[in-house]
């Protein structure tokens, strides 16, 4: 069983894991997510590499402060976060969702600090996302949204797989956990709104975003969930023509957590990966 500790990352009680030896790997988890989701990825990780994986500032059981919470702030706070474990070495940085744009956001500030990207359903590539997010950028409504609810969490994880079955009681109560946690809301709405509006994700940050990190030419593999419905599978094609370089890969039956509902087929893909480029 995987059991995370704390770190202090600044003025930041910050909860991570790290484990194993060899070349850096750091993963990063979605918005209003933590760690767990990289429960299936860490063990076959681990016996090759040093896998960092933290919750992000404001998520998991990290602090949620009251601060700007924006994409370069992110991406800042996981450099202040290696700083903090030790870590000087350059990464890859393997992210998810809201964690893929974090990990693209790190890779554009910090490029002597990146050596390889994977991006997994990763935000940055479409205006288009669930119908949900986008209704947390109305004023009040959004606010009414973040109240703790059972019924909620269990239809935000059921949303996140294309198989039920991966939707389990164990998911369902975690993520009733982490909608209870004190200042949630506030670090939640904030990156949210940041990103997007009742419209979908903003276009100027996305542009400036690929625009800069395509002319680094960074070894990079982008996967996703042919029936993602966070963000959906037609994002990938944007994702190829924005990196012709990158390395893609489409996971049939799979929505927005191939790193749990692929869980074999993606390890075996990222250590591919990985094992050309590190």
């Amino acid at each position: 069983m995987l059991q995370p500790d704390f770190l202090q990352v600044q003025s930041v009680r910050t909860r991570h894991i790290k484990r194993g030896n060899g070349d850096p790997v750091v993963l990063l988890h979605g918005i209003g997510r933590s760690l767990e989701d990289w429960f299936d990825t860490i063990p076959a990780l681990a016996e090759r590499y040093q896998v960092y994986v933290p919750d992000l500032i404001g998520f998991g059981l990290t602090d949620k402060p009251d601060v700007p919470y924006t994409l370069p702030g992110l991406a800042r706070f996981v450099q202040h976060y290696l700083s903090a474990a030790g870590e000087t070495r350059p990464v890859t940085l393997i992210g998810n969702s809201l964690g893929g744009a974090v990990a693209q956001q790190f890779a554009v500030m910090y490029p002597e600090q990146t050596k390889n990207l994977v991006l997994a359903n990763s935000a940055g590539f479409g205006q288009e996302v669930a119908v949900a997010l986008r209704l947390l950028a109305v004023p009040r409504l959004g606010e009414r949204m973040m109240a703790p609810n059972p019924r909620n969490s269990a239809r935000v994880v059921k949303s996140l797989f294309h198989d039920p079955q991966f939707a389990t009681a164990e998911r369902r109560a975690h993520a009733q956990f982490l909608a209870g946690q004190p200042g949630r809301a506030l670090s939640y709405l904030r990156v949210a709104r940041y990103l997007g509006s009742w419209r979908g994700v903003h276009q100027t940050w996305r542009d400036t975003l690929t625009r800069q990190l395509a002319k680094q030419q960074i070894p990079t593999l982008i996967v996703w969930g042919e029936h993602d419905r966070v963000l959906p599978a037609h994002h990938l094609r944007a994702a190829q023509t924005l990196y012709p370089h990158a390395r893609t890969h489409l996971f049939a039956s799979t929505g927005h957590l191939p790193q749990i509902e692929q869980a074999s087929a993606f390890n075996a893909l990222i250590l591919n990966f990985l094992g050309e480029h590190l």
